[in-house]
């Protein structure tokens, strides 16, 4: 009797997860709609070309995974504010590896071997970044904003000492390829993302890594008394985290033909801005890659529509800033309702 309670229980509980991720991802839905119809009355000739979905589909994916890398970060209570020097630094030691290859030839002679080395050495970079960041949280103990706002920042250290300061230019063209190169019409960083997106709602929706990871954003006790290792499932997640963070760096610098340190700073705040608006928990333990996926296509509409407006780019900062501020205060107060 007690057991048939208990599996009740537990259905009760997945049921619930259920269906507030379900709500979450409609109204995310709905809000993609508007955007779209609203950018479509003010610039409707400019909005709905095909050059503008294209250009989307081309820088969207890199923004995509990076707030995904940040959901996963949040998923254990925690955050990751490397990201970005991740990303560069993952784009710079590629290039450096393709500039001591070629040689005097220049790395754009070289073909795809050399490239696949990139590529491997770029996420390599990553998960040992990642590493770094997870033994700092769990085996010292200290709080993840500080460990990776400090970890950040030598990351970009390292790409300052590779680079000398100036961007590294001119990659392999099969590098650039993944940042420019379409497969029967359809832009090869848009499918890297429909892959990456896939991947991973599976690993946490359908195995017990993604079960333990959640468990212990949500209830850190609880997974104590479950025998989950709760340090080394932290590890886990951060070296997960700089791995995408890794690719989605790759994807950047393939994408503009170069890498440098301060690439994409502005990328932070929105992949914050993305992850809780697609339903994560800052404090832990619930997140949906749709959802994420949801919220970067809306704002990515929403960000090409200011763009053709011309609006300013200080602007379009305050506006993210204000929109984060909004969503995690009415995140806050439907919490406290619930409770």
């Amino acid at each position: 009797m007690s057991d048939t309670k208990t599996t009740a229980s537990g259905s009760d509980v997945r049921g619930t997860l259920v269906r507030a991720s379900g709500n979450t991802n409609v109204q995310l839905g709905v809000i993609c709609i508007l955007v779209l119809v609203a950018m479509t009355v003010m610039r409707p000739n400019m909005f709905l070309s095909s050059y503008n979905f294209e250009s989307m589909a081309f820088f969207m994916p890199e923004l995509g995974i990076l707030a995904i890398a940040m959901m996963i970060a949040m998923l254990t209570g925690g955050i990751d504010l490397s990201i970005i020097g991740v990303a560069n630094l993952a784009g710079i030691t590629a290039g450096t590896v393709f500039g001591w290859v070629a040689g005097e030839a220049g790395a754009g002679s070289l073909g795809v071997a050399p490239v696949v080395l990139g590529v491997g050495i770029g996420l390599l970079v990553g998960v040992l970044a990642g590493l770094i960041n997870g033994l700092l949280i769990s085996g010292l103990r200290i709080t993840p904003i500080l460990a990776t706002l400090g970890t950040g920042q030598v990351f970009i250290g390292l790409c300052l000492v590779l680079t000398g300061g100036p961007a590294i230019v001119g990659f392999p063209d099969p590098w650039t390829w993944l940042g420019n190169g379409k497969i029967a019409a359809i832009p090869v960083p848009l499918i890297l993302f429909v892959i990456v997106c896939i991947g991973l709602s599976l690993l946490l929706s359908r195995t017990s890594f993604g079960l333990r990871l959640k468990l212990i954003g949500t209830n850190p006790k609880a997974s104590l008394f479950a025998g989950i290792e709760r340090g080394r499932m932290i590890v886990w997640s951060y070296m997960l985290t700089g791995g995408l963070a890794a690719m989605a760096g790759i994807l950047l610098s393939a994408r503009t033909n170069a890498a440098k340190s301060d690439y994409g700073a502005s990328y932070l705040l929105q992949a914050v801005l993305i992850a809780v608006l697609g339903g994560t928990n800052p404090a832990g333990g619930r997140g949906n890659v749709l959802g994420v996926a949801l919220a970067v296509i809306s704002l990515t509409l929403l960000s090409s529509g200011f763009q053709m407006m011309r609006v300013s780019n200080h602007l379009i900062d305050f506006v993210w800033g204000a929109f984060l501020i909004v969503v995690i205060a009415l995140n806050s107060l439907r919490r406290g309702r619930g409770k």
